[in-house]
């Protein structure tokens, strides 16, 4: 396995594999060129390109925003991006920001898109360390379960079948009783088939399926942050699922499709088939000390909008006074302030580009929020006369900075040469001392 850190286009220039061994360059010497990216919304996003140089005789590399596991060559040579910035010195603890980020239910609309799975491709070998994508589902999972049991379960009409004694309800179940029943001289009972209303339907079936999964899973993570926390939650779930069974067949869960009328629901259980497919619906998976992984990619700069956008509801709590991408004349603002003493009315975006700690903005970056700020319709949005300017923000990792910010700090650094534009640096949670073992 090839491992890499993300952002290293940025922090070097095209750096080149050092410790390659001979067998893993002779695999890469089938081809020159190794290049994989996703679609993000109107653009191809690097994940990472692998590139042999003939002058220096060397395969050089360079990675983006996204980190993951995939196959290079399937089968052969697969690859690790890890969320490590500024030379690779700091870890970036992912699961703290999620965590912190699906604190705001809001944040539980705009998950689409922040992580990729591939079950179809063959499964990866990995260390414990390397296994993110367990507990990154298991935090999205606990944190909208969170929500559905504060509302209340969803109750549904579901078939029971059952041997009623002394009396008939639905349809009866003939061969079942002669078989079963008259065969012991049990004249009294009946076999029934019949609607119940109730919260043991299929969906919570499937939900108390996964929670039981993860509540194992999750076992197997030392977590030096949120570890109180998620088993607070745990414990806080569970009981609204006491009445809930989770006999429900593989192939049932496989073919079942979620109610788009509740989306949370429909998240919740989009979640639970993952890490039930995860695990290959055996639970006794969840507890191997040798792991494997289906390949997949987390799009670190999605989490880190999820990220801000928590911070920024923190300062800016009433409804709407932060929106989350605005779309507008085609276009889709991170975030648009229009706070409620109109203090604060400002375009915002969230660009996960720790260069930027050191570098001025990019003025393709600078050339994009200002377009935003001259939309007619983003005037009207925020009630502004034509001949005014709209303030301009542009948040970005700075792991020197404080890890929370004011309203006050919205203003107070100046893009150099810009008028009414900000930027402002926020620090990230690193990882300490590997805080992710195995025990």
């Amino acid at each position: 396995m090839i491992i890499l850190s993300e952002h290293f286009e940025y922090d070097h220039n095209k750096g080149f594999l050092n410790n390659l061994d001979d067998e893993d360059f002779e695999k890469l010497k089938q081809n020159e060129k190794y290049l994989k990216t996703l679609k993000r919304r109107q653009d191809e996003a690097l994940c990472y390109l692998i590139q042999y140089r003939n002058d220096e005789e060397k395969y050089h590399f360079s990675t983006s925003y996204f980190v993951g596991i995939d196959w290079i060559i399937e089968n052969q040579l697969s690859i690790c991006v890890q969320p490590k910035l500024n030379h690779e010195k700091i870890e970036i603890d992912c699961l703290t920001m999620l965590f912190e980020a699906l604190q705001d239910v809001q944040n539980h609309e705009h998950l689409d898109g922040l992580c990729e799975i591939y079950f179809d491709k063959p499964q990866i070998e990995i260390t414990q360390q390397q296994d993110l994508l367990t507990p990154f589902l298991i935090v999205q999972f606990l944190q909208i379960i969170n929500r559905i049991v504060q509302k209340g379960l969803k109750k549904t009409y579901y078939l029971v079948e059952k041997n009623l004694n002394s009396k008939v309800k639905g349809k009866i179940m003939t061969g079942k009783t002669l078989k079963i029943n008259y065969v012991k001289n049990q004249f009294t009972k009946t076999f029934c088939r019949y609607d119940e209303f109730g919260f043991n339907g299929d969906e919570n079936k499937i939900l108390k399926k996964a929670l039981l999964f993860a509540r194992r899973a999750i076992q197997g993570f030392k977590l030096q942050k949120n570890k109180t926390t998620i088993n607070d939650l745990i414990n806080y779930i569970s009981p609204a699922f006491e009445t809930v069974t989770d006999d429900i067949a593989i192939d049932r869960i496989k073919i079942f499709k979620p109610n788009p009328m509740y989306r949370e629901y429909e998240m919740a259980l989009k979640l639970a088939m993952l890490i039930l497919r995860r695990f290959s619906y055996n639970i006794t998976q969840t507890e191997n000390t040798k792991r494997f992984s289906p390949p997949f990619w987390i799009d670190m700069s999605k989490l880190f909008e999820l990220y801000i956008f928590k911070k920024l509801r923190d300062i800016f709590p009433k409804q709407n006074e932060v929106r989350y991408h605005e779309r507008v004349h085609y276009r889709e603002l991170d975030f648009l302030i229009n706070s409620d003493n109109r203090e604060y009315l400002m375009i915002v975006d969230a660009k996960y580009k720790p260069r930027y700690r050191n570098h001025a903005i990019d003025i393709d970056d600078l050339r994009q929020v200002c377009a935003y700020a001259r939309l007619e319709k983003i005037y009207e949005k925020l009630n502004i006369q034509h001949d005014k300017n709209i303030d301009c923000l542009i948040i970005y990792p700075h792991q020197d900075c404080s890890d929370k910010f004011s309203r006050e700090d919205l203003k107070q650094t100046t893009e150099y040469g810009y008028v009414n534009f900000y930027k402002l640096g926020i620090a990230l949670p690193e990882i300490q001392n590997q805080s992710i073992e195995r025990t």
